[in-house]
């Protein structure tokens, strides 16, 4: 990580996986897509979801908006099972340098290189950068 975004971006990822009720591990994706680009993001937030879900393997899941709760914010999404709604990941998509880069947490046990492999095969994302 030579760009001071990808430091930032690190550091809060970071601290939004501190020690709690569930041992978290999170990914930074980094996008080729603009601000202009909201439907493209809305599918590759999908096609995100589904790499997480398989790897996670906690059953088929999906993405809630939050746009019905005050404790949500703008462009912060999660993961939920369809079974039980139970937490899978959540994410912020943060606007810098005039494309997107997607914050994503999720609960600790699937192999984070492996992870990002496939991240970084899906279109639009340029690079993936795991946090532990």
């Amino acid at each position: 990580m030579t760009d001071s975004v990808d430091k930032d971006l690190y550091q809060r990822t970071m601290a939004l996986i501190e020690p709690g009720d569930i041992d978290l591990v999170g990914t930074v994706v980094h996008t080729d897509l603009t601000g202009e680009e909201d439907l493209e993001m809305q599918e590759l937030t999908v096609s995100i979801n589904e790499c997480l879900a398989s790897h996670i393997g906690k059953g088929e899941t999906y993405i809630y908006a939050g746009n019905d709760s005050s404790e949500f914010a703008s462009n912060q999404f999660q993961g939920l099972t369809i079974d039980d709604e139970s937490f899978v990941w959540e994410c912020q998509q943060l606007l810098r340098k005039g494309t997107f880069d997607l914050v994503f947490y999720y609960e600790a046990g699937p192999t984070q290189a492996a992870i990002a492999d496939d991240l970084e095969s899906i279109e639009h994302i340029k690079n993936v950068t795991t946090v532990p």
